[in-house]
């Protein structure tokens, strides 16, 4: 629940972290219900403490996951490893929960038991459209995925002493229809032309000069009207780029802000500018340069 809360804010996909926010939800109930069912069972209420040093180590692996590029990361550890992880353990807990007088234990049990199901089948199809058919992030997940599982098996999982495996595949899986609950369609891509409109041929023309780093055929797209600031914007480009993609269009008006990734072998830069249509054509008023990184 922790864990989950804190990434939220670190996480810019917004199906993930939409995905986070719902589930953290849920594992708030599932501490509460536990930490209320604790002195019922004659042990200290709302108080948990880890098995071993091993499960402390497994988590604070699993926390380095911080990096804003670093989204598969978190959503393979806990999707791929640790809420099936708990739903294997809760499974063999219930196996064993005397239906006689641990009623109470035994429904906690079911109820966690098919939300951690839901939430790690939601995570999967989350995952896959973060891999989107991409092999080399799929390695990546599967890197990642056995490092946490191998630190949880030298913890003995989260108990200290679950036994291999420690993760076992559903005999049936969630119903389609709950699992949608979870889930957030993910934003359209940006239909580019459609919002540039007449615009968008003179800024193809003016894309290709930025990939090249033909600035001054850049400059000529300027508007006479412009800020000597404008042009002092440019110079602080540093071409090459291999890729230069529009990532946002707003309308003013007639005028058109445009926001542009520049991305090459000496970094990446987000370029916006406002065009206006001029009688000889389209041409830039303003220019900002508006974040640059080695």
């Amino acid at each position: 629940m922790r864990v989950l809360g804190g990434w939220i804010a670190l996480t810019p996909e917004v199906d993930v972290k939409l995905l986070f926010g719902r589930h953290v939800w849920d594992c708030a109930q599932h501490a509460d219900l536990w930490g209320r069912r604790l002195p019922e069972l004659r042990a200290a209420a709302q108080q948990s403490e880890p098995a071993n040093a091993g499960v402390v180590a497994a988590w604070s692996l699993i926390e380095t996951a911080e990096g804003k590029d670093q989204t598969l990361e978190r959503v393979t550890a806990i999707y791929r490893v640790l809420k099936p992880h708990l739903a294997t353990v809760y499974e063999r807990h219930l196996a064993v929960a005397n239906p006689v007088y641990e009623p109470p234990t035994r429904r906690i049990l079911v109820r966690c038991i098919e939300e951690e199901r839901r939430h790690a089948a939601a995570g999967a199809l989350v995952l896959d459209r973060l891999l989107a058919g991409d092999r080399a992030l799929a390695e990546r997940a599967g890197t990642w995925q056995r490092r946490v599982l191998d630190a949880l098996i030298a913890a003995g999982g989260v108990t200290g002493d679950v036994e291999s495996p420690l993760v076992e595949t559903p005999a049936t899986a969630p119903d389609p229809a709950s699992v949608a609950q979870d889930l957030v369609a993910p934003p359209r891509p940006l239909d580019a032309a459609t919002a540039l409109g007449e615009l968008a041929a003179p800024l193809d023309a003016h894309r290709r000069a930025l990939a090249r780093g033909d600035l001054a055929a850049v400059r000529s797209d300027l508007a006479p009207e412009a800020a000597p600031e404008a042009s002092a914007e440019y110079a602080r480009l540093v071409p090459p780029f291999e890729r230069v993609e529009v990532v946002g269009v707003a309308r003013i008006g007639r005028q058109r802000v445009v926001k542009l990734w520049l991305g090459g072998p000496r970094g990446r830069q987000v370029l916006q500018e406002r065009w206006a249509p001029r009688p000889g054509g389209w041409r830039v008023v303003v220019v900002e340069l508006a974040s640059a990184q080695p």
